[in-house]
């Protein structure tokens, strides 16, 4: 077994950490996830015509100060507009309401239109329809990779792929929760990006390590 040089030894103590401080931030205060997924408050206005998204968003940046929000165009013609925030109080309802009326000239109230509580997301549920597909592709790839590279060792080498798949993918969980990137509609593709990286990786590894394995047989015979 090679011995590991101080270059690898910091890599490993920076992965170390970062996984360390991830399961330490996720345990105390939770990973950020985007507005889409978090407890969050809605209000649909029924504006009888068409409208711009860019329009409605010059509106709820003066509400709400340049918060977050979802601006969402629903019904079959489009002519009903869905606003979620984070919060939603009855004042700001009521100005939101009263500049839509001024911009396209409806006579919408506040008293009529109600605030609806949408419930936080959990990640389980977020990841749930991905995981049977991300099994059975996995189960492929390592029977692939066991005999593929059965020479190099079947268990070694299947170890050496779910041990290194499952760090990758605990750092780059780490790093988000440490920089507070949100869980959002990029964190399963940012997953198989990361994935599919670590396998090319390990395939690169494990032809090369494949290759000297050969060259050792034939110098021996």
């Amino acid at each position: 077994m090679k011995k590991m040089t101080k270059k690898q030894k910091i890599i490993i103590a920076i992965i170390a950490l970062i996984i360390i401080a991830g399961i330490i931030i996720t345990a105390t205060i939770g990973l950020n996830f985007d507005l889409r997924y978090q407890d969050s408050k809605k209000i649909e206005l029924y504006l009888e015509q068409d409208f711009e998204i860019s329009d409605i968003k010059a509106i709820t940046d003066e509400v709400f100060s340049n918060e977050p929000v979802i601006i969402q165009k629903v019904e079959v013609y489009e002519d009903t507009v869905s606003i979620t925030a984070k919060d939603i109080t009855d004042g700001q309802k009521a100005d939101l309401i009263n500049k839509i009326n001024e911009k396209y000239g409806t006579e919408l109230s506040a008293d009529s239109t109600t605030i609806e509580n949408i419930p936080h997301t959990r990640g389980r549920d977020i990841i749930k329809p991905y995981i049977a597909p991300f099994c059975i592709a996995t189960l492929i790839i390592l029977v692939y990779m066991a005999i593929r590279y059965s020479k190099l060792g079947i268990v070694k080498t299947i170890l050496k792929v779910v041990i290194i798949s499952v760090v990758a993918q605990a750092t780059l969980l780490g790093v988000m929760a440490i920089t507070r990137i949100p869980i959002g509609r990029l964190t399963i593709p940012m997953v198989i990006v990361i994935y599919m990286l670590t396998l090319v990786g390990l395939t690169s590894n494990f032809e090369k390590k494949l290759k000297e394995n050969n060259k050792e047989e034939e110098a021996g015979n």
